[in-house]
């Protein structure tokens, strides 16, 4: 049953309150603690309250890695409270029809009737709430400031694959394995494998979509990623990233800051995905798409009804900027990154050893700027080629436009 009370969790009022009374000197002994300035302590504290503000929690459930969710009304979350604005409301998208593989199943969402956490609450949202992942201060201090915590690697700043300028030679800390087209689009669509690579102590690896454009350069992004120093699960979660300004000053993960309008209850942004492929056995995909309709880029999974449609990103966020019209750059492909020793990426095999054994995207298209979809002319581009490899190719449906990537990292990626 849904209740503001949860069994065995503490409520979202206990938790306002314990981050209400909470001090720099509970946290400084943790072993992750990373925020050693009293100023960037007492500013993610304010962020955790200012979230929290006015906000009625209608439910509270935990998944099965520890992560608490609470449900709240739509118009209460961050990027709409206090603002008046109506929620967008999505469409059906035009898109051709994909066929499936053998050994191959589309996940579902972690939500649904029936399923409750350990404790016996419903793992899923009452009607017109999302559920939206409780940020703590332990999460939060694993970070040096909030900028840190919203940019997308901790590790310096983050830098788009194809547009951003090249790092200098001792910040190089992302490697890649993508394929790109240039091309004027209002987004785009691929199914996607998951996997979970051994990240360990490295900082993450993912596999995901951008969407990209300008001079600084502009995105919206999805995909899965392992990121155990924020998730604190060595699971791959589903995650969205945009920015405004070439991942400087604008940026945040999932609903951790202003900028995505989730729409959507059926899927909780952040959340682990437990069903993983398999080396040569059953493979578990995720259906992603991206369109710009009506001035928001509106994120569908698992299909393009207008309830599959999970939110959306403004096109405000961009400040008339180039994703404000439409993206110039479309790109897919996997990413890790760390200094020295780099984790695998994908399933961990090189592209060569293919289906059942190397990570993939599949059907990949993007829409024009008159939203007709057409199949990715894509340009490979290997940077590591001795640790991450990918290789694209055009096949007969359902694989169409697709590649198959990653490798096993290590410490000889330059």
């Amino acid at each position: 049953m849904f209740s503001p009370v949860p069994k065995g969790l503490p409520s979202h009022r206990q938790f306002v309150n314990s981050v209400s009374d909470a001090e720099l000197s509970d946290f400084t002994a943790r072993l992750s603690f990373s925020a050693n300035d009293p100023a960037a302590f007492e500013e993610m504290r304010e962020h955790i309250l200012g979230q929290s503000e006015g906000v009625e929690v209608q439910h509270s459930f935990v998944d099965d890695h520890g992560q608490i969710f609470d449900c709240i009304p739509i118009e209460q979350q961050f990027s709409l409270k206090g603002t008046g604005i109506k929620v967008a409301k999505p469409i059906d998208l035009e898109v051709p029809a994909s066929g499936s593989l053998s050994k191959t199943t589309l996940i579902q969402s972690p939500l649904g009737v029936g399923r409750s956490d350990k404790f016996g609450n419903d793992m899923r949202s009452p009607d017109a709430t999302i559920p939206v992942r409780r940020v703590t201060l332990e999460e939060l201090t694993r970070f040096g400031s909030m900028r840190e915590f919203f940019r997308k690697p901790p590790l310096g700043r983050g830098r788009h694959p194809r547009l951003s300028p090249p790092p200098d030679i001792d910040s190089q800390v992302h490697k890649y394995a993508h394929a790109f087209q240039d091309v004027p689009s209002l987004g785009g669509h691929s199914f996607i494998d998951i996997w979970d690579p051994a990240v360990g102590s490295q900082v993450f690896s993912l596999s995901q979509q951008w969407y990209a454009g300008g001079d600084p350069v502009q995105t919206a992004e999805c995909g899965w990623q392992v990121f155990p120093q924020k998730y604190q699960t060595t699971k791959p979660v589903l995650f969205i990233y945009w920015t405004a300004d070439d991942y400087g000053q604008t940026g945040s993960y999932n609903l951790d800051d202003k900028g995505f309008v989730q729409t959507n209850n059926s899927w909780p942004l952040g959340s682990a995905l437990d069903t993983i492929s398999t080396d040569g056995g059953q493979q578990f995909e995720l259906e992603i798409t991206w369109q710009l309709v009506s001035g928001n880029w509106w994120l569908y999974i698992n299909g393009a009804m207008a309830s599959d449609a999970i939110g959306y990103y403004p096109t405000a966020l961009y400040a008339g900027g180039q994703m404000a019209t439409n993206a110039t750059n479309v790109d897919y492909g996997g990413e890790v990154v760390n200094q020295t020793f780099w984790p695998p990426m994908g399933s961990g095999a090189f592209a060569n050893l293919g289906n059942l054994h190397a990570a993939y995207h599949r059907d990949i298209y993007y829409f024009d700027l008159n939203s007709a979809p057409h199949q990715a002319n894509l340009t490979p581009v290997e940077e590591s080629a001795n640790c991450y490899t990918i290789n694209p190719a055009l096949n007969p449906d359902p694989w169409n436009a697709n590649f198959f990537f990653g490798g096993p990292g290590g410490t000889a990626c330059n």
